[in-house]
């Protein structure tokens, strides 16, 4: 390929806007090896196209509405066809399955050489929704360069997408620590006093309501703990299609005064919520990566996590974090370690090492800009 910059077409479905796009952007912006443009699937005018706007950064809007999944499907690829007939981008890349569906097939028609998908919702498929699993592997038959997020990602993805696997990378996402961990003394105080958090032990969950989150092991966790430690209090971070099951689960368990619905918290006051936590935890059955365990991390607040995703990856056992099994009694059990065994928070602190090694936005740009400049050598 000729001294002129890489045109890298970022795609993402069923989002308005993303944060790591943004980071992504801003970086991209500061440095002159690669022109990037971002494409949103999306039913109404997504934000996304004023967020680009700052780091001047085209964004094209494609209507894409998932209610209507199998007709829009077809109308999305060909809308995305005749789009990259136009812009003509060296490298397209996808992150999540709709976007990556259409994307791969319209940019394989439009001739597009270097075809790249990040594997962002790895085995929700073959766990849910099993008839879909075929699109998964014709994704990545497509895909000339798929990213795993995480080693269990990249195993899956050979194993039981059955990938070649001299297409498949690993990149860690990463997140900028300074912005996530910027915590405000003004929000801190008003979370403590609108949850009562007081001289209590506060857990932190944050993750959607739904199935292979973990919440109800976390419920079962909490009733073994709150005999031991009256005033532990777990913050349930998020929403999603189980809740009023979980809610009901808590109810069972008389658990209302150790466990609290918060809702959706905004981004930039997430930091701040972190600021509150004695600990973190997560309880995931399958995470491709986990966004939430790096930001927990670089913020200090002790992690514990089942062997899943980015926690597996990064935590050494005991010493930068707890992993633990997928079963209640050993997430007590973690939850006890961190109480009874991290004087002066040293774990805390070796996590927030673990962070600024692993999981920077500096070190995902970094290995993404390499990947790039190695495929586009031979155009």
């Amino acid at each position: 390929m000729t001294d002129k910059k890489i045109h890298v077409v970022w795609v993402m479905a069923n989002n308005s806007t993303a944060p790591y796009f943004n980071w992504f952007a801003e970086l991209a912006s500061k440095h002159s090896e690669i022109k990037m443009s971002f494409i949103c699937l999306f039913p109404q005018r997504p934000r996304m196209i004023d967020d680009m706007k700052k780091f001047g950064c085209e964004c094209h809007w494609v209507k894409y509405n998932s209610r209507s999944r199998k007709s829009q499907l077809i109308l999305g690829t060909l809308r995305l066809f005749w789009l990259l007939l136009r812009i003509k981008p060296d490298i397209i890349h996808s992150h999540l399955f709709d976007d990556s569906l259409m994307s791969l097939i319209a940019s394989k028609l439009a001739g597009v050489k270097k075809r790249f998908v990040t594997k962002a919702d790895t085995g929700f498929h073959y766990f849910y929704t099993p008839r879909w699993v075929l699109f998964d592997r014709l994704n990545n038959r497509l895909a000339t360069h798929i990213i795993a997020i995480s080693t269990e990602s990249q195993k899956f993805i050979l194993e039981q997408e059955k990938a070649d696997p001299r297409k498949v990378h690993l990149i860690h996402h990463g997140i900028p620590i300074d912005k996530l961990t910027e915590q405000n003394p003004a929000y801190k105080t008003e979370f403590t006093i609108k949850w009562r958090l007081e001289n209590r032990i506060v857990i932190g969950v944050i993750a959607r309501h739904i199935g292979w989150k973990g919440h109800k092991d976390i419920i079962i966790a909490a009733e073994k703990l709150a005999p031991e430690y009256p005033n532990i209090l777990f913050l349930f971070i998020g929403n999603g299609d189980i809740k009023d099951e979980i809610e009901r689960l808590v109810s069972l368990h008389n658990l209302y005064n150790n466990i609290t619905f918060i809702g959706w918290v905004e981004p930039n006051r997430l930091p701040s919520l972190y600021g509150l936590m004695d600990i973190y935890v997560h309880a995931a059955k399958y995470e491709p990566f986990g966004l939430v365990i790096p930001e927990a991390l670089a913020n200090g607040v002790p992690v514990v996590s089942t062997k899943t995703g980015s926690a597996l990856d990064a935590i050494e056992h005991k010493k930068s974090g707890y992993l633990c099994e997928y079963d209640p009694d050993d997430i007590a059990n973690g939850v006890r370690y961190m109480l009874t065994q991290n004087p002066g928070n040293i774990i805390g602190l070796e996590g927030k090492k673990v962070a600024e090694k692993f999981y920077t936005i500096d070190k995902m740009y970094a290995n993404h800009l390499k990947l790039y400049k190695e495929a586009c050598s031979s155009l």
